[in-house]
């Protein structure tokens, strides 16, 4: 049986990261194996919905490390390559191959997978969904050619590709459910504003409806909603979440639960075998709750977290939830978990272009909003949250100078 001292299950950001930090620290060549379902090494995701869908970057500009990072480093990565089991007792890896691969220490990095359309008509040419590289590649690809193009979803993934189709020349509308645009994170005036701004650019949202059926002869021509209304549509792209990828791991008796449970120290219930990124549901020593988080800048942290814990580190993994979004011209940063707050303040003005939002609970931050704010402002965010030292509502809501909120 081949095996490896390091394993890494999983050839996404995760991986990239943890060998990153791996090589950093001194990693021996033929130490390190990543075992990837996919066809591509280690590359970065926020790129798939805006710069590399935009085309304005390459397959290697995106990649996480240079194609001779892995071989100069001997690391070996196993592309295309499944498996079909995890024995933790034995220490190995079953491959769909046959052959099987022993490790000391592993890392369960499996990632996510799209949630689909189960509607008449969903398995039309045409319709698509966005995770991986060659997933970008497809939707860039049909954009070229495309009139006009329908999104279904009103969430960050949405609103990105919409506005990538949009910029590009395609007549584009949202199809959102909720009465307004991404419900879950937005305040009422945040998603009035991006509302308005998708209209200005000429994306239309057609809000609390559904898409009930897909129609064409083969490739889909039009979508219809539940209110009877159908839509021109030379390509649909739907963005409706996502659910982590565990059923590999159904005999080997690690605990899952929406997505592989691990520990304040990203641990699974059996020794030596980690789960970082998007398949971990971890304990959230900040907040005091377990969170499984579907962001970028999670994977990166839990990817050199776990890195750690490979070489003997057993500190607990104590981190901000993070994200950023660019559409259109706009950018814009979120820092923390705004469930539970009981307090909303808001900085600038949301009819423009330059507001902050901060969620507070019992007078302490718990998220954070930004876009085209100070600098002391995105500084403040993330330091904050982590430091729950007390805020004041009524000096963060006035036009005082930032430092005079914190008492």
């Amino acid at each position: 049986m081949k095996a490896s001292k390091y394993v890494i299950l999983g050839g996404g950001m995760v991986a990239g990261y943890a060998a990153k930090e791996l090589a950093e620290r001194g990693l021996k060549p033929g130490e390190l194996t990543i075992v990837s379902a996919d066809n591509a090494l280690p590359y970065e995701r926020p790129p798939l919905s805006k710069s590399f869908l935009a085309g304005k970057d390459t397959e290697q500009s995106i990649l996480i490390n240079p194609e001779n990072f892995y071989r100069e480093r001997g690391v070996e990565v196993a592309l295309n390559c499944e498996i079909d089991g995890l024995d933790p007792g034995r220490k190995n890896l079953h491959l769909k191959s046959g052959d099987e691969l022993g490790f000391e220490k592993l890392i369960v990095a499996t990632g996510a997978r799209v949630r689909t359309l189960n509607i008449p008509g969903s398995h039309r040419e045409g319709v698509y969904y966005l995770r991986s590289l060659g997933d970008s590649k497809r939707i860039r690809q049909r954009a070229g050619s495309a009139k006009h193009a329908v999104v279904i979803g009103g969430g960050f993934i949405a609103m990105e590709v919409a506005a990538v189709l949009s910029q590009g020349g395609v007549e584009t509308t949202m199809i959102v459910r909720e009465d307004r645009i991404w419900k879950r994170f937005f305040t009422p005036g945040m998603s009035r504003f991006f509302e308005n701004y998708y209209a200005g650019q000429g994306v239309r949202l057609a809000k609390q409806t559904k898409v009930v059926e897909l129609r064409g002869n083969g490739a889909v021509t039009s979508a219809m909603l539940a209110t009877g209304e159908t839509l021109a549509c030379d390509m649909v792209v739907a963005g409706i979440g996502v659910e982590p990828i565990t059923g590999l791991l159904a005999t080997s008796g690690i605990d899952v639960t929406d997505g592989v449970m691990v520990n304040e120290y990203l641990e699974t219930s059996k020794a030596g075998i980690y789960a970082a990124g998007d398949v971990a549901n971890y304990q959230d020593t900040l907040f005091g709750r377990r969170r499984r988080v579907e962001h970028w800048d999670n994977a990166v942290s839990q990817g050199r977290h776990c890195a750690g814990a490979l070489l003997g580190e057993r500190t607990p993994f104590a981190h901000v939830p993070y994200f950023f979004s660019d559409v259109f011209d706009l950018s814009y940063e979120f820092w923390g978990d705004p469930s539970g707050a009981d307090r909303i303040v808001e900085r600038g003005d949301l009819s423009t272009n330059s507001f902050s939002v901060w969620w507070l609970r019992q007078s302490r931050l718990v998220a954070a909003f930004t876009m085209n704010r100070p600098d002391e402002e995105r500084e403040a965010a993330s330091r904050w949250i982590q430091s729950q030292q007390p805020v004041s509502a009524e000096s963060l809501s006035g036009s005082q100078p930032l430092s005079a909120a914190v008492n």
